[in-house]
This record gives C-alpha cells, structure tokens and sequence, in this order.
C-alpha cells in the first residue's frame, strides 16, 4: 500500500510514469530529482502519511525503498 501512495506522490511531483518508480528506484539517479524535488516529495510524504521526516533521514532516502522503509518506521 505504501508504494502505491509513494508512486502516486513521485509521479505527480515529477511528472514521471508509474513505471519508472518501484522500490529499487534511486530519485536522484534514475528520476532525476533535485534538491527541489526531493523536498516536494518529503512534504508529500508526511502529508499523506500524516509523519514527522527529520532533516537528518531525509539525507538517508536515496532511493523509494528507503522512503518505503522510513514510512513503516514512523507508522
């Protein structure tokens, strides 16, 4: 259920087909986010899954495995 949510909050942030992101997935490398991005992505993140990200996790999430996991932790 998550990756679903996180699909949905990463296509839509940048503008990229569902395909592209599965839990392998690294934003920078194969998304080609920035800074920027990932920014939108976090703030998505705790919106949606109503949870707190520290700056210092944030530097963590490399790839949507890592988002997938910092959910479950926080849940």
């Amino acid at each position: 259920m998550e990756l679903e949510k996180l699909q949905k909050i990463i296509t839509e942030v940048l503008n990229v087909h569902v395909s592209e992101v599965n839990p392998d997935t690294t934003f920078v490398d194969d998304l080609g986010a920035d800074s920027l991005d990932i920014f939108q992505i976090i703030m998505g993140i705790e919106e949606e899954f109503d949870i707190e990200i520290d700056a210092d996790d944030v530097e963590n999430i490399k790839t949507v495995q890592d988002a997938i996991d910092r959910i479950r932790d926080a849940e």
